[in-house]
């Protein structure tokens, strides 16, 4: 299970993202604890009150609980590595949000503690997060079985491609996947050796590169969206300036996307737009099947939602009945009947409350598995779109290519006549000069 947390502010902005039904598939409020409100925003706002007779800013911790995939992890298996966490990061009884959010055949957990200490009135401190919850995580991995990440193993062999929240939201904005941007940037850096073989290969991709404001060397795509290198090759300055010299010598930015808008109204907004309207009609069955399953879904849990609750109403009012009132319940107290009946209600609930829960995660495992089903074949779609998409922005590379190399053609052409045209007004001159002068040549016999 990947553990990735962070202190933050921002609680309002906290909840509206634990609480997001657009970007997730399935939302639910697991847990809303140790506060006096018993909703997401609300419990979240109440920290922030709190924080303010502190001097704290960032007055939360929030922290992200990713399981393997094709993994089924239970409930209890998320809630006894919270409090494994809360008891590395001294958090054990402070007021918790625990939400888990579904999307593409994929459950995850998101918590989010206040730091507040309410007795003492100041912010906890936790020190050295990453390597307490990177600790927890590989034993996670071992205790359950699970296929260990090559990280764990070997830092060395650490994901290339994993990406944060921001690079995410960025290839959101093209209709693109963040793995599949920072592979291609990757595979253009290790074919080459110099700055020129570096370029070519960005090309074929649909990458320039530029000189940023303050990131030193970028990669603009062609919908103008700015990549920093270092990130996406995780390759520090000084090997980027060893192969591709100073950034200075770069063309900015803004250079380059003026460059790129005006090469794109001639040569790749028509073909980009058509290609993008085939592949919306290519996914349109798989996007209608993913809302038909998503709705299917929601309204099964509605109905195991409704009938739970109507059981647990009547199995409460049966347990509710052997509890005798008046004269008879004072009876039942004094000869032990009572507790041996409020003992067998407290077990039956229990039973009911457990039973109830493996219902659910029943049926949650079942429907993640048939949206996994599903997801295969959106991922096989796109990586078949994929190509397609590169082979347009290679055709446009080439274009490029062969227009730069018109271009230079035509300039040598044209040098060659000024110059001509020069060394011709120029001997027209000293013709006319030594006319002027009166000279006159005599054949030599």
């Amino acid at each position: 299970m990947i553990l990735k947390g962070n202190q933050r502010a921002g609680g309002r902005q906290m909840a509206l993202h634990l609480l997001n039904g657009e970007q997730n598939e399935h939302v639910n409020v697991h847990e809303v604890s140790g506060f006096m409100a018993q909703d997401v925003l609300g419990a979240l706002n109440e920290a922030y009150a709190l924080s303010k007779g502190t001097k704290c800013k960032q007055f939360m911790y929030s922290l992200s609980l990713n399981p393997p995939q094709t993994e089924k992890v239970g409930i209890e298996t998320f809630e006894q590595t919270l409090e494994r966490i809360e008891k590395k990061l001294g958090l054990v009884d402070q007021p918790r949000v625990l939400v888990f959010h579904e999307k593409e055949g994929r459950r995850h957990a998101h918590c989010v503690w206040s730091r507040i200490n309410i007795d003492e009135m100041k912010a906890i401190n936790i020190s050295h997060p990453k390597l307490k919850l990177n600790d927890i995580s590989k034993s996670l991995y071992l205790e359950n079985g699970w296929k260990l990440p090559d990280g764990f193993r070997n830092k060395a062999q650490k994901n290339p491609l994993n990406y944060t929240r921001a690079e995410w939201q960025q290839a959101m904005r093209i209709g693109r996947r963040a793995p599949d941007i920072k592979q291609e940037l990757q595979e253009c850096w290790s074919v080459s050796d110099t700055r020129a073989s570096f370029e070519n290969a960005l090309q074929e991709k649909g990458y320039f590169l530029a000189r940023g404001d303050k990131r030193g060397y970028v990669a603009i795509d062609v919908h103008g969206e700015i990549y920093s290198l270092t990130r996406q090759l995780a390759q520090k300055g000084k090997a980027l300036e060893a192969r591709l010299g100073n950034a200075q010598n770069l063309p900015s930015t803004n250079e380059v996307k003026a460059n790129i808008q005006g090469k794109l109204t001639k040569l790749f907004k028509s073909y980009s737009d058509e290609l993008s309207a085939h592949h919306a009609q290519q996914h349109l069955p798989l996007k209608r099947a993913k809302e038909a399953m998503i709705l299917e879904h929601r309204t099964v849990r509605a109905s195991l939602k409704k009938y739970q609750e109507q059981r647990w109403q009547h199995e409460e009012l049966k347990r509710s009945a052997r509890i005798r009132s008046g004269f008879k319940g004072i009876w039942d107290k004094l000869n032990g009947k009572y507790w041996k009946t409020r003992k067998r209600n407290e077990q039956e609930t229990w039973q009911a409350h457990l039973r109830d829960t493996k219902q659910r995660e029943a049926l949650v495992h079942q429907q993640l598995s048939e949206r996994q089903t599903l997801q295969s074949q959106i991922h096989t779609l796109h990586r078949e779109q994929e190509k397609e998409r590169q082979v347009l922005v290679s055709d446009l590379s080439h274009v490029l290519k062969q227009e730069k190399k018109s271009k230079q053609a035509q300039r040598m052409k044209t040098n060659i006549k000024s110059q001509s045209s020069q060394n011709s007004d120029v001997l027209n001159s000293r013709n006319k000069r030594d006319n002027d002068k009166g000279f006159d040549f005599e054949p030599e016999i």
